[in-house]
């Protein structure tokens, strides 16, 4: 696996070194040792499953507060998406600034999201399915989250949401 920061230090970009011969290919798309060599998380509690159904679907933007903070490590299984990350970690450098990327089936790219990033993507074609490998239990009560559209940090979606649950159309703007 090829790991590369992205401009918001400590969220990762990691490729997949497919090997490839007359059946197709074969990778690891999780191993906890290069994981614990390039210096990240690498203990899995929870593999998620999302599924959805149209493009413009949106999910997100989630986090869980400490001490119960989530790493994510997101891959698009089927379809495509574009998947974004705010940091929201106090004291850091690149509070309030996000990123985005669009992961595919076909690109073999996945995104690492440290603890203290609000996570969520909108998917770019219908049926799009998404694997998420995720270090802490899902737990309630340290639920956050931002809303998609929240002027506090002008994210720039590729198309207009079409589908998003009355839960992430109604999160509070943001405030610190």
């Amino acid at each position: 696996m090829k790991f590369t920061e992205t401009p918001l230090p400590g969220a990762y970009v990691v490729e997949l070194e497919p090997f490839h011969d007359d059946r197709g290919f074969f990778a690891r798309g999780w191993c906890q040792n290069e994981f614990e060599a390039a210096g990240l998380k690498s203990t899995i509690r929870q593999a998620n499953i999302s599924s959805n159904k149209l493009a413009g679907t949106m999910r997100g933007m989630h986090y869980q507060a400490p001490p119960h903070g989530e790493t994510k490590l997101v891959r698009c299984v089927r379809g495509a998406l574009y998947d974004v990350i705010i940091d929201v970690r106090e004291g850091s450098k690149t509070f309030g600034q996000w990123f985005g990327i669009e992961l595919t089936a076909e690109n073999d790219k996945m995104l690492y999201i440290p603890e203290q990033f609000a996570h969520g993507f909108i998917t770019l074609v219908d049926n799009t399915e998404v694997t998420y490998l995720v270090t802490e239990f899902y737990t309630p009560g340290s639920e956050r989250g931002i809303r998609y559209d929240d002027p506090a940090f002008n994210i720039e979606w590729p198309l207009e949401v079409r589908v998003i649950s009355d839960k992430d159309k109604s999160w509070d703007d943001f405030t610190r």
